[in-house]
């Protein structure tokens, strides 16, 4: 494999589509919804990418961008949104993406923080956030607007739609100017600053240069062998996590189709419309098929419960015991497989829109090894692996074959490892960030002397040169007998359970460990139901005593091969899901643990009753 990564040319991403459209021309580089229709799709040719890349280019530089400027994206995922990163790149600027559920105050920090003078916004929302922020700003000076259907505000002068910014850069100067930065492109041009959303603290700018996504690129080319220009991979995740930015760049690199999911809630629909070959994705999206899977398992009576388990019990020796360990499956049990593969798998694919899957990428929070196991033995080729921000995504992921589960990976080829005080995990590469934006304090303190990046969390190192890893160091707590735990551990096991939606787990300085618990209220109020317990609402329901006493069971079971000093011992069920919106929730769906004490201090002070 690395024979044929040195045979191909790896492009600065201001030339890259380009490139790419006079190797594919006609083919679909970009699929993306209908405006009007969400269940029709159009398609952009690569020789249409490039064209419109090239218009966006001539247009910014017409309207004063220079090299090094930041450009602002506030934006759901669209596919003007890659048009605009590609445009930015070929005249040397600097993207500096926000998540489209930002507020204006994480917006108003962003922009100042890194001096941003131009921002392109999606929708209504984005554009109110962003105006707010604009007319109380000294550094913002002109709103983009995707979406056509925006209202502007009565006093706006200042901001252009798309479509009409696009036609100001037509003429022979805008485009001599481009062609002369496109000349100039570096590999040591700073490509994008990404603010960390931070489960704590103030949020950081990582900045990352070109040559970090250009080797993102070769290390992957040669750790993915069985990914190719014939694939398709819908883009799901925010293109502002560093994960999708990264994976969608990398598909353009290879020459893949990427079909743009504008709303993250209606993946569930638009997977099925698309059903992609390839998809990166956060656990939390594997866990509901888990969960799903698994009750309709449950709810199967004799005959048809004994088959799924035989079916996942063949899945699992197949591809986990032989196919994963290179070793040849004897006869009888390759052709179990292959029958269970076209009928129990083929259909469970099918009903979640998966049944052309050829592999998908998962990182960005624990996934439990028993849901991984789950999934690789019913033939979904689930890519485990661990990054950061600061990492351009990928430190360590499956190979696709020769994996353990238990591990997030083997550490990418060209990148270094080592384990340094407290277990930590230290890095170092051309993958490894250039510093935070405007914090030369913090970027010293991220820093070992020689070199190696501070990643923040705990493991260890197999003789396979794999990565277990063990905690959070910042998130680890201790109890107040002196014992320490790891939540994301413990949440990340009872997530698995059907009726089990979130977890957030409490400890730090308390002589028990508790939790407050969101149900999965779909299956909770189904067993209320089949079980005759009353209730009008869900606060009724998760104050039922006969609810606290059955979710009670299913958390002991779990917590089973815990240590006593582990356990829950006390819980809250909550009526409402944590959510992005309320805050207590980063946009990677992680935790903000701060606000949820504070949210969440009178149901957590209960436990602790004497």
């Amino acid at each position: 494999m690395e024979d044929q990564t040195n045979q191909m040319t790896y492009y600065h991403l201001g030339e890259l589509i380009h490139r790419r459209s006079e190797e594919y021309g006609n083919k679909t580089a970009i699929k993306y919804q209908h405006s009007t229709s969400k269940k029709q799709w159009k398609d952009i040719s690569w020789k249409r990418f490039s064209s419109k890349v090239l218009q966006l280019a001539y247009a910014m530089a017409e309207m004063g961008v220079e090299p090094g400027d930041r450009i602002g994206i506030y934006s759901e995922n669209m596919a003007e949104y890659l048009i605009t990163d590609f445009g930015a790149y070929a005249n040397r600027a600097v993207m500096v993406p926000m998540y489209a559920t930002a507020s204006p105050s994480q917006v108003e920090y962003i922009v100042t923080d890194a001096h941003t003078k131009i921002v392109f916004v999606g929708e209504q929302l984005q554009y109110n956030h962003a105006y707010k922020v604009q007319t109380e700003s000294n550094v913002l000076e002109r709103l983009i607007i995707f979406d056509r259907k925006v209202v502007l505000h009565r006093d706006d002068n200042t901001s252009m739609y798309f479509d009409d910014y696009l036609t100001t850069g037509q003429n022979a100067h805008a485009q001599a100017l481009v062609n002369v930065r496109m000349k100039q492109l570096k590999d040591t041009d700073l490509a994008t600053i990404i603010y960390t959303s931070g489960t704590t603290g103030v949020p950081k700018g990582v900045m990352l240069l070109h040559s970090s996504y250009n080797h993102a690129f070769k290390i992957h080319d040669i750790r993915l062998s069985g990914i190719s220009s014939k694939d398709t991979s819908m883009c799901f995740l925010p293109l502002t996590h560093i994960f999708e930015k990264t994976w969608s760049y990398y598909c353009f690199h290879k020459g893949i189709t990427v079909a743009v999911n504008k709303d993250p809630r209606n993946i569930q629909e638009t997977i099925k419309q698309i059903r992609p070959t390839l998809m990166s994705s956060v656990p939390r999206f594997w866990e509901k098929v888990y969960a799903g899977v698994n009750e309709q398992i449950n709810s199967s009576k004799g005959f048809m419960k004994k088959v799924f388990k035989h079916a996942i019990e063949t899945g699992r020796r197949h591809n986990l015991d032989y196919r994963n360990e290179n070793i040849k499956p004897p006869l009888w049990l390759s052709i179990k497989f292959q029958f269970y593969k076209a009928t129990v798998f083929y259909l469970l694919k099918y009903v979640v829109g998966i049944n052309k899957g050829n592999l998908f990428p998962c990182a960005g929070a624990p996934l439990s090894d028993n849901i991984n196991t789950f999934l690789q033995s019913v033939d979904i080729h689930i890519l485990y692996g661990y990054g950061l921000t600061e990492t351009t995504a990928t430190v360590t992921c499956f190979p696709q074959r020769g994996f353990t589960i238990g591990t997030v990976g083997t550490v990418m080829p060209q990148v270094e490892v080592k384990i340094g005080d407290n277990n930590e995990i230290l890095i170092k590469g051309i993958t490894v960030m250039d510093g935070y934006y405007n914090k030369p304090e913090e970027t010293a303190a991220v820093f070992t002397e020689d070199g190696y990046f501070r990643s923040g969390d705990a493991g260890y190192l197999t003789d396979k040169n794999e990565i277990v890893l063990t905690e959070r160091i910042k998130d680890l707590y201790k109890t107040s007998n002196g014992k320490y735990i790891a939540p994301q551990m413990i949440e990340t096991r009872l997530g698995e359970d059907n009726y089990i939606d979130m977890v957030a787990v409490i400890g730090d300085e308390r002589k028990f460990v508790g939790a407050l618990i969101v149900p999965n209220y779909e299956a909770l109020e189904t067993y209320a139901r089949d079980n005759s317990i009353d209730f009008s609402s869900r606060e009724d329901l998760v104050g039922n005593q006969d609810i606290q006493n059955f979710m009670y069971a299913r958390i002991e079971i779990k917590q089973v091969t815990f240590n006593s000093f582990e356990k829950i011992k006390k819980f809250v069920l909550l009526p409402n899901a944590f959510s992005i919106e309320e805050g207590e929730l980063t946009n990677t769906l992680k935790l903000k643990r701060k606000v949820i004490l504070e949210k969440y201090s009178k149901e957590i002070e209960s436990m602790y009753v004497e």
